[in-house]
């Protein structure tokens, strides 16, 4: 199923929403390519994109698929230390660490003192896709939750720290990786997330915010693949149009 576009704003106004059918629960995780339809994108990416500013959302068919997780979890588990936790200055620099620097063993330390971190977060803001696994590494999502999830923070936690750090992501990871594919090459983007394999198959996914909009992109693939995958669905026919409308304050850059 698909359709075609029409541009509007800094994202556009959709001719039609991308239906995705609901996921069982629990969601099954990914086990074959989706013929995807958003102009064109490959099954092996899955695309969302929410804009807030227009009340509309879009996405490929699959951009409710339940896929591994990756590091881009811990973006709700530091959401939960930081609203549920101790608040201890210890988890606020473990949430640094995991959020600018995809720090895997940051990561470790928090989701052992908040192992329900992951389930948690999910039923808050209602991620049917995200469910945890046996530790972190092995939890999903979906890029219709992580849309979700980032435009639930803009819109009633414009101050998040989670959103400050996203804008002041290392350019390289605490592992090496250097973090600059997928959705952070969009037009208009403040803040972005990344996520990666370490060992099977390559799958790597991204999550960017910018002014009134957020968007997310999982592929099956290497990271070049959701670079060309995201710009190819998105950049030549739904971005660098100026708004025709001011943005409000609480959609900049957070504080």
């Amino acid at each position: 199923m698909g359709c075609r576009m029409a541009v509007v704003g800094v994202f556009a106004t959709g001719a039609c929403l991308f239906a995705a059918p609901a996921w069982a629960d629990p969601p099954v995780p990914n086990t074959a390519p989706i013929d995807s339809s958003i102009n064109g994108v490959p099954g092996r990416t899955s695309i969302s994109l929410r804009v807030d500013v227009l009340g509309m959302q879009w996405g490929t068919p699959n951009d409710t698929q339940s896929r591994a997780g990756l590091s881009m979890v811990k973006l709700y588990i530091v959401d939960y230390a930081l609203h549920h936790g101790d608040g201890s200055a210890q988890d606020r620099q473990l949430g640094e660490r995991m959020i600018r620097y995809s720090d895997d063993s940051a990561a470790d330390v928090l989701y052992a003192k908040y192992p329900n971190s992951i389930d948690a977060t999910a039923a808050q803001y209602h991620l049917p896709a995200t469910h945890s696994g046996v530790d972190w590494g092995s939890s999903y999502t979906s890029a219709a939750d992580l849309t979700a999830f980032l435009d639930d923070k803009q819109r009633t936690d414009p101050g998040s720290p989670i959103l400050g750090w996203m804008a002041q992501a290392a350019p390289v990871a605490a592992d090496g990786t250097h973090q600059n594919w997928g959705t952070a090459h969009l037009p208009g983007v403040i803040g972005s997330k990344w996520g990666w394999s370490d060992y099977g198959p390559q799958q790597v996914a991204s999550a960017s915010y910018g002014p009134g909009f957020t968007v997310a992109a999982q592929t099956d693939g290497s990271p070049q693949d959701q670079t060309s995958d995201v710009l190819g669905a998105l950049k030549g026919s739904v971005l660098g149009v100026p708004l025709p409308f001011p943005v409000p304050s609480a959609w900049g850059p957070p504080r």
